[in-house]
């Protein structure tokens, strides 16, 4: 298919640095080969090319090649945009790629600037100088794509006269394909190892579901800062033979663990979204988490999954064994939240929607 328009990005990581936002724009930019993306990244590491090719984009990466790369990038990716001289820039959160498209807009008032906000941190509870920042950010803004109602109602707070558009992240579904579940009493959760996924109280409340279902098993997919005090907690709780640290993993290995479970639990203090529950609904798996942040946009109480209180490791125990004793609860859910990933969260529906955006401007 012949290249029908161009979009320069800017964001702050990209491959091989993969998070949920860079997974999510590079999920898009594969779904639309008509368009051609130019992408703007600090280059972090000295071994990574500077310019890389692939079917229908190419990275750049700007700067020496060090963890330093993307404190300047507000500077370096401004510098290098107008060699580009795009009508519209699109970047991914509020942070310093963001920067840069920032100060791109600011010299150059009649670019059309898209800003899509993925941040899964409590927003208000942040300090003052990123929240200054982010705002600014955000007010600078044409075009404002959100990931969840959470988002929206702040990017309105900030920039009122924004176009916005609600477009959450979604799931591949080739990837994640609805099976069984198994039959054994296991939780999952995938997660990064840090304090906002509060995988610490997973730990703890598998210790007490232990009691009332002796052959409960966790799986922890993920790694991170709170590995260390992961483990010395499942040590001295004595769940050593009850739970497995199975490390980052790919999408498709993500998948297989996920086959091996009955229930996928999250109890997060903050969230912007959370694709790793959205692809535990592909594959049929009940999901419980808390009600903060972007969760309550697909997760229903009882009908698409359950919410447990957040930090509460006793009421979250509660609910795993809820859900681990009673079958048709777990059939119920299981089937009305695939039938909400096929509907609204598949990635070919999502990209759509961002090809209506770059086709309209």
């Amino acid at each position: 298919m012949p290249i029908e328009s161009r979009v320069l990005i800017f964001t702050t990581a990209y491959r091989p640095l993969v998070g949920g936002s860079e997974i999510a724009l590079e999920e898009i930019i594969r779904r639309l080969p008509n368009v051609f993306f130019d992408i703007l990244t600090p280059r972090y590491k000295t071994e990574l090319e500077r310019i890389e090719y692939f079917d229908n984009g190419c990275i750049h990466r700007v700067g020496f090649g060090s963890p330093m790369d993307k404190l300047f990038f507000p500077i370096s990716g401004f510098l290098l945009a107008i060699k580009f001289s795009p009508k519209h820039i699109h970047a991914y959160q509020a942070s310093f790629g963001a920067g840069a498209a920032f100060i791109y807009k600011t010299f150059f008032p009649k670019t059309r600037f898209i800003l899509t906000l993925q941040e899964g941190k409590d927003l208000y509870k942040q300090n003052f100088l990123i929240k200054y920042f982010r705002d600014l950010i955000i007010r600078k803004a044409d075009v404002v794509t959100v990931i969840s109602h959470y988002l929206a109602n702040y990017a309105k707070k900030i920039n009122p006269k924004a176009e916005l558009h609600m477009i959450s992240n979604g799931v591949d579904l080739d990837k994640f394909r609805h099976m069984p579940n198994s039959d054994e009493n296991t939780v999952i959760t995938v997660s990064r190892l840090v304090p906002k996924n509060g995988v610490g109280d997973i730990v703890k409340a598998v210790g007490l579901v232990k009691r009332d279902i002796a052959d409960v098993r966790l799986i922890i997919v993920g790694s991170g800062p709170l590995e260390k005090e992961i483990r010395q907690s499942v040590k001295d709780l004595d769940l050593e033979d009850r739970v497995i640290m199975a490390g980052s993993q790919s999408l498709e290995n993500v998948a297989g663990y996920l086959a091996k479970a009955k229930v996928f639990v999250r109890p997060s203090l903050s969230e912007g979204l959370g694709s790793a529950f959205l692809e535990a609904m592909a594959v049929g798996l009940p999901v419980i988490g808390t009600a903060v942040g972007g969760i309550p946009d697909f997760l229903k109480d009882g009908e698409t999954g359950l919410f447990c209180k957040v930090a509460d490791p006793k009421d979250l125990a509660e609910k795993i064994v809820r859900i681990l004793k009673d079958e048709q609860l777990r059939e119920k859910i299981t089937i009305n939240a695939r039938a909400l990933i096929v509907q609204k969260y598949d990635w070919n529906i999502i990209a759509n929607e961002f090809a209506k955006i770059y086709e309209r401007i």
